[in-house]
């Protein structure tokens, strides 16, 4: 896949904090908006996860901040699966004015934890190459 999925976000008021500036705290949920917004654009639901027995979770966030997000701001913000051998992903997220300046950027590293068993999948890419009907969203 050439580009990495997105998603267009607008930066509501009520988002930001006293100096007028987007919370800190809502860049993770931007984050995590396009990363679920890219499951569902793969054809890979809550419910599907569930029926599998599975469920993302998130082991650790890194933000680095570039740039000041107002209120009225667009930002479209992406979202790209890199794949290495394990337990572990890594999703490397870019939040960017539509003027294209860098505002932010998110890399985290998940997994897939089996429900049942309460540890993580041997095999994450496996599993959600079995449930989604888009691959090229997820770098395969």
């Amino acid at each position: 896949m050439s580009e990495p999925y997105s998603v267009r976000v607008t930066v509501r008021g009520y988002e930001t904090d006293v100096q007028g500036h987007l919370n800190q705290a809502v860049y993770l949920n931007y984050a995590e908006h396009a990363r679920w917004s890219l499951l569902q654009a793969a054809g890979v639901s809550q419910a599907g996860l569930i029926g599998r027995g599975v469920g993302p979770v998130s082991l650790e966030t890194t933000i680095r901040y570039k740039r000041e997000l107002l209120a009225g701001d667009e930002v479209d913000v992406t979202c790209a699966f890199e794949w290495g051998a394990g337990k572990t992903f890594r999703v490397l997220q870019k939040i960017t004015k539509v003027d294209g300046t860098l505002a932010a950027e998110v890399d985290a590293v998940g997994g897939l934890l089996d429900l049942k068993a309460r540890k993580l999948v041997a095999d994450p890419r496996e599993v959600f190459e079995e449930l989604t009907s888009a691959p090229e969203l997820f770098g395969f």
